[in-house]
């Protein structure tokens, strides 16, 4: 008998969700399994790659989604599910996605965002700000006023506050307002549903309350729909490792930002990064009351290289000796701390159970100035693109994984349960 018909993706509204990324398209197995276990009312969003993953990976969007219906398929998954079209940047990647049938959009305007505003003095916010202020319609909506928040919260909008605000995102505003409405187009003309995320977490600097208040309002009074936001929470916020901050701190910040949310919404705060931050998890879902996003992606493709590690040692070796080679220049888009002459190579380590712990465990971080052990994670995270479009290592790692399926979707269900967990913790 031949498996049933998966439901198409489709909207998820405010529910919890998470997105399991997955760059080699062979994890879903992995992921059900982990939700059907832990998730409870989670949702998933199995198909969910940026277009730079796609790019790094050779990947099509249509591929992607093939390869995460067919499995649902498989596994005669019947549930509602989503599709995240991730950090959009441009018409072309609207359209490329829309058409693969993808209905979460998340725009991505950071590269209009003024990375260092935060870091001007006054003369210099000053002078930034003069060369733009005739281009910015919303000053005087907000310039002195005072806007209470449910809950305590009291959003103060001085002159130093408006002016850091427009020079920092006026630019990233007018970009995300431009997309969504082609989003918007996209959807109509193909007659699909759809919902808009808007990711300005891919800076340096954190988001102010006043901040995400601008930013929400401004899509609020254009008539666009949020489903989330993706602030940049204060802390870092590096990939394939725990949270580094104080978490009472976070806290209180993560209160303030879901009572805007809540306020101008409501929409769901969405953490991205968010792959191994199970220290936070259990607190961002008791501050937005269960109105959350995850995104994770590079863990899965980390719990891929286990399996090799516990069926080929010599191919894991290969990998870690070419990734070494290749962090350098695959870290430059990444927000990471590990360095290749802090972590032994493998011909320094005879033993692979403890080469896989060092470059495969997620490492606590340690508040006390410690810092991480040994994050060798962080180097084969940078650099699946390479591994994956080498022609001998990526097909190796292919066939290992076509010849292990059930070591894979074991990790990957061990790995995912314990995120969803902490979540639900929070919950």
């Amino acid at each position: 008998m031949p498996p049933m018909k998966a439901n198409k993706p489709t909207t998820l509204g405010l529910q919890p969700s998470f997105g399991f990324g997955d760059r080699l398209g062979t994890a879903t197995a992995g992921h059900l399994d982990a939700l059907r276990a832990e998730g409870g009312p989670i949702k998933g969003i199995f198909a969910q790659q940026s277009i730079r993953e796609m790019t790094r990976t050779n990947r099509t969007p249509s591929e992607v989604m093939t390869a995460a219906t067919q499995s649902l398929e498989t596994e005669e998954f019947n549930d509602i599910w989503g599709a995240d079209a991730d950090h959009l940047k441009t018409e072309n990647d609207v359209d490329i996605t829309a058409d693969a049938g993808f209905v979460f959009f998340t725009i991505d305007p950071s590269d209009d965002v003024d990375q260092a505003a935060d870091s001007y003095n006054q003369s210099t916010l000053t002078e930034k700000f003069n060369t733009i202020k005739d281009d910015v319609d919303w000053l005087d909506d907000y310039s002195g006023k005072t806007v209470p928040i449910d809950g305590g919260l009291t959003l103060i909008f001085d002159e130093q506050t408006i002016q850091r605000a427009a020079v920092k995102y006026a630019k990233a505003i007018d970009h995300a307002l431009s997309l969504a409405q082609y989003i918007k187009q996209a959807s109509i003309k193909r007659n699909q549903d759809h919902e808009i995320e808007l990711s300005v977490d891919e800076t340096e600097q954190p988001t102010t309350p006043a901040e995400h208040y601008i930013i929400a309002d401004r899509f609020r009074r254009a008539g666009v729909k949020l489903v989330s936001l993706a602030p940049r929470y204060i802390g870092d916020f590096e990939k394939g490792v725990d949270y580094k901050g104080d978490l009472k701190t976070l806290r209180r910040s993560l209160n303030e930002h879901a009572a805007i949310a809540k306020q101008l919404g409501p929409y769901k705060l969405s953490l991205h990064s968010g792959s191994d931050k199970l220290s936070m998890y259990g607190i961002l879902a008791e501050a937005t009351e269960g109105a959350f996003h995850i995104k994770t992606a590079g863990t899965s493709y980390l719990e891929a290289l286990r399996v090799v590690a516990r069926h080929d040692e010599a191919l894991f070796r290969k990998i870690i000796d070419f990734a070494r080679q290749r962090y350098d220049t695959d870290k430059a888009t990444y927000h990471v701390s590990a360095m290749v002459t802090a972590t032994p190579t493998p011909a320094e380590v005879a033993d692979i159970h403890k080469l896989e712990s060092i470059y495969l465990e997620c490492w606590p971080y340690v508040s006390n100035g410690c810092g991480f052990t040994e994050p060798g994670r962080q180097i084969l995270h940078c650099t699946f693109g390479s591994v994956l479009t080498d022609p001998d290592l990526g097909q190796a790692l292919a066939d290992l994984l076509d010849g292990e399926p059930q070591t894979y979707r074991s990790v990957l269900a061990e790995h995912f349960a314990k995120h969803l967990s902490a979540l639900r913790s929070g919950m």
